[in-house]
């Protein structure tokens, strides 16, 4: 046991990739790489920076004392200034020129956007493999006819299938977030105290090109096309309100579908995957809980609500900046991308191994069919001379009498109480014909095989592989 406490997104939910990706190594490591973008774009454009200094930081990027910089953060308050005087004890030679003419922002900001669009790709990865994951389950029971349900009461006939591509295609929405987000993140750059870049304009004797340049070989080399058009010592908090709008999202549509699966599941219909030695209960040993929808559905509230803490930062930014986001960010970013990361690994979980109990899915749509067959059964009697209104008071009152009695747990048989109305016209064998489930399931096969269709370019390049991390 620990004699501290320790976040259960790194205890037991996140997955080591994004624990690795937000843990202090690679925030600081991106630090370093930072500064020696700067040195190196400074160095080639003219400012006083040998290109010796430059390989001098480059050759102890990851000589990083944390012992030295907590010292030294303890002393002067400041976190950014305690890892450059930490990286010029190892690189000395190269130490009076890290940060030249940069502001803490610079190595913050634009190292919490290196990491967020990394979180990002590799989140949208996972969601591609829930949505593959769902492909082949629709695939499978595409056509296989199941009781459809709206407000949760028993309405007409769906297929298994489609109900899933319901499921994917709120995860299809969110990838299309996702990859907007990617493709429209820009980098800070190096912009100066109030992103006036006046500091570089007095390094560079009032060269604007050669500012620019510089810009544009930074963001370049951490694979940005372009920095903010605008900002003033931070970039704009919007986009962490659009990023953790984004990742909400994918929380909204996980919860949705896990949801689905927890009432299925009530119903017998459907049941998440379940190990033969998994404890569903320590009282009640008979117990199959859905425990993995149940924490989807827990975690993904969790994110919903964390959400809310970037719009609430992103107004109330105080002209240039404030720091009163600090704090804020430090938790609701990371704690947002490692839910994330939680929610969609137990979602690959769910739908890889998601059971129909068909016998039961079979049971249940058998016993409210007749109910779901009744209108055909009514332009059925038309056609052999009834009268519609007639025929369809009869239906009304028999079904009536049969949900009382269903109800009330006693037998009861719809289609006998029908054919016992001479004016009905058809016998018990004749409406029984007719009660075919795939009758009743309309397009649904075609639409399934429709929107999988479309979906393929998507999952074509699904790998179960592990990502990388590439900053």
């Amino acid at each position: 046991m620990k004699d501290h406490y320790e976040s259960p997104l790194s205890s037991r939910y996140a997955s080591e990739y994004m624990l690795r990706l937000f843990s202090s190594d690679m925030r600081i490591l991106t630090w370093r790489r930072l500064w020696v973008a700067l040195a190196r774009a400074e160095q080639e454009l003219g400012l006083p920076v040998t290109k010796e200094q430059v390989e001098q930081l480059e050759a102890h990027l990851t000589d990083i004392d944390y012992a030295c910089a907590a010292a030294r953060e303890k002393e002067v308050r400041h976190d950014v200034m305690a890892h450059v005087y930490a990286y010029g004890k190892v690189a000395p030679e190269a130490a009076g020129i890290i940060h030249l003419g940069a502001t803490s922002c610079y190595v913050t900001d634009n190292a919490d956007l290196v990491i967020y669009r990394q979180g990002l790709v590799y989140l949208k990865e996972q969601l591609k493999k829930v949505l593959a994951n769902l492909a082949k389950f629709a695939e499978t029971y595409k056509a296989m006819p199941t009781l459809g349900y709206t407000h949760y009461q028993p309405a007409q006939l769906v297929t298994v299938g489609k109900r899933a591509t319901l499921w994917m295609q709120d995860f299809a929405t969110d990838l299309e977030e996702l990859e907007f987000v990617i493709h429209s993140m820009k980098f800070l750059g190096c912009r100066g105290t109030t992103g006036t870049e006046a500091s570089f304009l007095e390094l560079f004797d009032g060269d604007r090109e050669k500012i620019d340049e510089m810009n544009r070989r930074i963001s370049a080399a951490f694979g940005f096309e372009s920095c903010f058009d605008v900002c003033g010592q931070t970039y704009p908090r919007k986009l962490d309100s659009r990023i953790l709008n984004c990742l909400s999202s994918i929380a909204q549509s996980c919860y949705r579908m896990a949801n689905d699966i927890r009432l299925l599941q009530h119903d017998r219909q459907v049941e998440e995957p379940f190990e033969s030695s998994q404890i569903g209960s320590s009282a009640m040993a008979y117990k199959r809980n859905p425990m993995r929808s149940e924490r989807i559905c827990s975690l993904a509230r969790y994110l919903m609500a964390d959400a809310m803490n970037a719009p609430m930062t992103a107004s109330t930014q105080w002209l240039e900046r404030t720091l009163d986001d600090s704090a804020n960010r430090r938790i609701s970013m990371p704690e947002g991308f490692l839910c994330a990361d939680a929610i969609l690994r137990l979602a690959q979980n769910v739908t890889d191994g998601l059971h129909v109990n068909e016998k039961i899915v079979e049971k249940t749509v058998r016993e409210y069919l007749p109910f779901i067959a009744t209108e055909n059964l009514m332009m059925e009697a038309v056609k052999r001379g009834g009268d519609r209104q007639q025929i369809h008071e009869i239906i009304r009152t028999c079904s009536m009498e049969a949900t009382a009695r269903m109800k009330a747990g006693e037998s009861w048989d719809l289609l006998a109480s029908l054919a016992e109305h001479e004016e009905f016209g058809m016998t018990k064998e004749e409406m029984e014909a007719v009660l075919e489930p795939s009758l009743y399931i309309g397009r649904c096969p075609e639409q399934v095989e429709r929107y999988l269709e479309k979906l393929q370019p998507i999952l074509s390049d699904v790998t179960a592989e592990t990502a990388e991390i590439t900053l």
